[in-house]
């Protein structure tokens, strides 16, 4: 067996097999760092920036490692690019025969029942929503995965999705007519078989506490576990080591359970009234809440009266489906799942209102979260890494966390604090990126403080002049979805006063992936987006030369969870800015400054408005953290760096599309 050393030389297997491929020090560090801890089945976090080369740097020694291993990373959409790109590119390079399998959420797969019940139900909301489910019939049948995904004619956002997919709860079993043909059940076939696994953080997580998806089973035969975008598991983790309930399982109940009832006791004219009243009773209870979405405390949450009372009515109307479907539940499965189904919502309302178990909410926060058309009820976790420990625990396997953004000036201490990996070994590999002469870093002077009411007027007014230079190709990143809503309708009224035809893309106006393709392909477009587009986008060449931030990522500290563990870590006498706020917001600041510089032959501005980046003791530990990037405060040195893109001096010609992606090799 060659080395990693050999593997990854100029004139190892990599680069005879992969067109472009070049050494870096950096990735070949990284690599034999982790087969190291694989080796050992040690703890390792690694930090690599951008253009390191950190996928394979870790898919290198995990398919020459011979033993079994899962990779989680943060979205389906990486989960894709690793499993169709990048791991059958090294996979081939390397010569090694390992079996690899895509395992996702059930929400992804086809269920051939319920799409049954739903063609023969009949009642889409609209014709575009009945012609989606006929696409979606056809691809049943030809399909060997049933991964929506591949339903390429169909829009992930279709709202026929949620009819024709599974769900933990609605899902039958083995009691289930098409259990035989289940694309969910195939799929975690696949995975046991395989040597190497893809899954993403939410299956993961949620796996690991419901032993529900698969990745429960797969874990006890695993010898390796590596988390990409590793960043992202403090927020994720506690989400899944917490508990929550929403008005649209009740909605989902209430619509299954009448698919069921006229599938299976068409007799039972009460049935469809119950399933009515809790459908009323759910959209109460969210209609009791402010339209716009919002976070509440538990404390705000009881000051309503229409909260205190649509929680009431939504749980007696729930009891009622339930004492209804128990005289059904024996003439089909459905119906019994669904009376098993109204019985568990209701136990989880009452554990949510800590009625259930006295004091089991003792270290959880309890607050509400109101999306467009549903509320769901939260108890999160204030630490989770007593939780993340007893996890890791039990039978020898390595754990890898790498991410481009884990640190905070190379310290590890807030990630490893907050995910209970103290002891773990940790090393971080900076940018092979000329960062210097390919990028600048501008914090304009005058700016009024962020909490003053015209500082977004202020922000256009600075930050316009720099995109005219730069000819728009601009993301806008936006701290909230006001600010980004206000930001937009600013910039349409300066583009239109000033005469400059640029397009203008807003978040929310079309799926991510469509909205970034249409970025890419205009070449002079102007992106305002939120918490969406601060990370895990990839534009390359000139179609992206600047990059706005209109102010650093301070959670609002009435955040609910948020304001429970400053509490929290106050009274344990710690500095909840300096230990918590602070380190999170470096991270996310890093996140956002990785969009501009993604390729060696790239150049741009970042723009980071707020000024206390420069104004306050803390911000030097913020751009400190950042990619040594030429400063600046003028205006003047902004515009000559775009004059001189303009006037050719980088001429490089850009990588085509769909080379591999170099940040990856």
């Amino acid at each position: 067996m060659s080395s990693l050393a050999d593997v990854f030389a100029p004139g190892g297997v990599l680069a005879a097999g992969i067109p472009g491929y070049r050494l870096r020090p950096q990735q070949l560090e990284m690599a034999e760092r982790i087969a190291a801890a694989i080796e050992d089945n040690a703890v390792f976090i690694a930090e690599a920036g951008t253009g390191t080369g950190k996928t394979f740097a870790y898919l290198v020694p995990a398919l020459l490692s011979g033993g079994r291993v899962i990779i989680s990373t943060g979205t389906r959409n990486l989960q894709d690019q690793l499993f169709y790109k990048d791991i059958p590119t090294v996979k081939d390079a390397l010569g090694v025969p390992a079996q690899t399998a895509l395992l996702k959420g059930r929400a992804n797969y086809v269920c051939l029942y319920h799409l049954q019940r739903a063609q023969d139900d009949g009642r889409f909301f609209s014709r575009e929503d009945a012609a989606d489910a006929a696409r979606v019939a056809r691809f049943a049948k030809q399909t060997k995965t049933g991964d929506k995904a591949e339903c390429v004619n169909v829009s992930e956002n279709s709202p026929v999705w949620p009819l024709l997919t599974s769900t933990r709860e609605n899902c039958l079993g083995q009691d289930c007519p098409n259990h035989k043909e289940c694309f969910v059940l195939a799929a975690r076939r696949e995975a046991l078989a395989a040597d190497l696994v893809v899954v993403n953080h939410h299956l993961f997580f949620a796996d690991v506490m419901l032993r529900d998806e698969g990745t429960a089973e797969l874990l006890p035969a695993c010898n390796t576990v590596i988390f990409d975008e590793a960043h992202q598991l403090p927020t994720t983790a506690s989400l899944f080591f917490g508990d929550n309930v929403s008005t649209a399982q009740a909605l989902d109940l209430a619509r299954d359970t009448r698919l069921e009832g006229l599938a299976s006791a068409r007799d039972c004219l009460d049935l469809p009234k119950a399933c009515g009243k809790v459908e009323k009773a759910a959209k109460d209870l969210r209609l009791a809440l402010p339209v716009e979405p919002a976070r509440f405390s538990l404390a705000q949450l009881e000051e309503r009266a229409g909260f205190v009372d649509g929680l009431a009515g939504l749980l007696r109307e729930l009891d009622a489906l339930a004492a209804l479907l128990e005289t059904q539940a024996s003439r089909s499965e459905g119906l019994e799942n669904g009376w098993r189904r109204a019985g568990e919502l209701a136990a989880q309302l009452r554990r949510w209102q800590g009625v259930a178990e006295e004091g089991a909410m003792r270290d959880y926060v309890r607050w509400g979260e109101t999306y467009t058309y549903a509320f769901q009820l939260n108890a999160t976790p204030l630490i989770v890494a007593d939780i993340m420990r007893k996890q890791m625990s039990g039978h020898p396997r390595a754990w890898i966390f790498t991410s481009a953004t884990l640190a905070v000036q190379k310290d590890f201490g807030h990630y490893q604090s907050e995910m209970g990996l103290a002891d773990a070994d940790s090393a971080a590999w900076d940018s092979p990126f000329d960062y210097a002469r390919q990028a600048m870093l501008y914090v304009p002077t005058g700016l009024p403080d962020p909490n003053a009411r015209a500082y977004v007027e202020a922000v256009i007014e600075a930050a316009f002049p720099v995109l005219r230079a730069s000819g728009g190709r601009a993301f806008f990143l936006c701290t909230s979805l006001r600010a980004m809503r206000r930001i937009h309708e600013l910039l349409q009224e300066r583009l239109k006063r000033a005469g400059l035809d640029l397009p203008l893309l807003l978040q929310g106006e079309g799926g991510k992936n469509e909205l970034l393709e249409r970025f890419r392909r205009l070449g002079n477009a102007i992106l305002v987006g939120s918490q969406s587009f601060w990370e895990g986008v990839d534009v390359r060449g000139q179609a992206l030369s600047l990059v706005v931030i209109d102010k650093l990522p301070f959670a609002p500290p009435d955040d609910p969870v948020l304001s429970a563990r400053i509490e929290r870590m106050k009274a344990e006498g710690r500095n909840a800015f300096m230990d918590y706020q602070l380190p999170r917001a470096v991270i996310n600041v890093k996140q956002g400054a990785g969009r501009l510089i993604r390729d060696e032959t790239d150049r741009g501005v970042l723009m980071i408005c707020d000024p206390r980046l420069v104004g306050k003791h803390y911000g030097k530990r913020i751009w400190r953290s950042l990619p040594p990037m030429r400063r600046t405060r003028a205006l003047d040195d902004v515009l000559a760096f775009f004059r001189e893109q303009c006037q050719g001096t980088v001429s490089e010609d850009r990588v085509s599309e769909d080379r591999v992606s170099e940040d990856r090799r």
